[in-house]
């Protein structure tokens, strides 16, 4: 793995991690795509890129953190005071328990399919199909949304589990996980802001339990030697500044306008994937 394709997922990760295009799938694209224009060996399922990849969410991880300091400040302290004096009827407390329920329901969904998951990471033309679907998913959603009435806005007990379920079957390439965790909150009747808001919330949990627990139990430290840590450590700090500004105005965005224009992108490019991964293919068995 060279610095310059670091900072080019860098780039990717911090663009498409909060947009619902599927963060996954482009980091499967440009790695495939970059290895085949460079003559490169594709390295998508080795130690270092999985640890990339990890390092990538941190950056994303930063991003949030830096954004939504004050709110997840107000969340994380009157969560622990709410647990103290056994009283939830604060709003940021309540918030601090739909994201722990989302959580929850995310690992339950989400672990048990992860080998399933990886196992797609060298199949960019399946990812593009799983793509293609997240675009259907985001269109629907738009339109259920507009027929959803007032009073079903709010977040929920059942809001947040079925979110969390949502963004655990995002756990597999090409199913966006803001996307899908968007739309979900979008299908229950929340509006775009607060569906974009707690799902950029709900993805801080996640990140901080992976990238944690899965280098301990997945990566061989004997391997870190090896490492391009300059690309690693340049890829991450790309990753975190591309995605603050990315949620930044992509919270003005929805509030503004639909998700259709994703649902395009994701069908579009989709496509262009399918048609480019299958030319190579029969170009090289021809």
């Amino acid at each position: 793995m060279s610095t310059i394709e670091a900072i080019i997922l860098g780039i990717i990760q911090g663009i498409s991690e909060f947009l619902p295009i599927s963060s996954s799938a482009h980091l499967v694209f440009t790695s495939n795509i970059y290895a085949i224009l460079t003559g490169s060996p594709i390295d998508v399922k080795t130690s270092q890129h999985i640890f990339l990849s990890i390092m990538l969410h941190v950056g994303t991880l930063i991003a949030v953190m830096v954004y939504f300091r004050k709110e997840l400040w107000n969340i994380t302290n009157s969560f622990f005071k709410a647990l103290y004096k056994r009283d939830f009827s604060d709003d940021d407390a309540m918030m601090g328990v739909y994201i722990l329920v989302g959580t929850i329901f995310t690992i339950a969904i989400a672990y048990p399919l992860n080998d399933i998951s990886e196992s797609l990471l060298v199949s960019p033309i399946i990812v593009a199909v799983l793509l293609i679907l997240t675009g259907f998913v985001l269109f629907f959603s738009e339109f259920k949304s507009k027929h959803m009435p007032e009073h079903t806005k709010n977040l929920d007990f059942k809001k947040a589990i079925l979110i969390g379920i949502a963004q655990g079957l995002a756990g597999f390439p090409g199913l966006s996980r803001s996307g899908w965790t968007i739309a979900a909150g979008l299908f229950l009747g929340m509006n775009r802001v607060k569906s974009t808001r707690f799902s950029f919330l709900l993805i801080v949990p996640i990140i901080i339990g992976a990238s944690i627990f899965y280098p301990i139990l997945e990566i061989n430290p004997s391997e870190f030697a090896s490492y391009n840590w300059l690309g690693i450590i340049l890829g991450t700090i790309t990753s975190a500044f591309v995605g603050y500004f990315c949620i930044k105005y992509f919270l003005k965005f929805v509030a503004k306008f639909s998700m259709n224009f994703f649902a395009y992108y994701c069908i579009i490019v989709g496509m262009l994937i399918i048609a480019f991964f299958t030319g190579i293919y029969y170009g090289a068995h021809a």
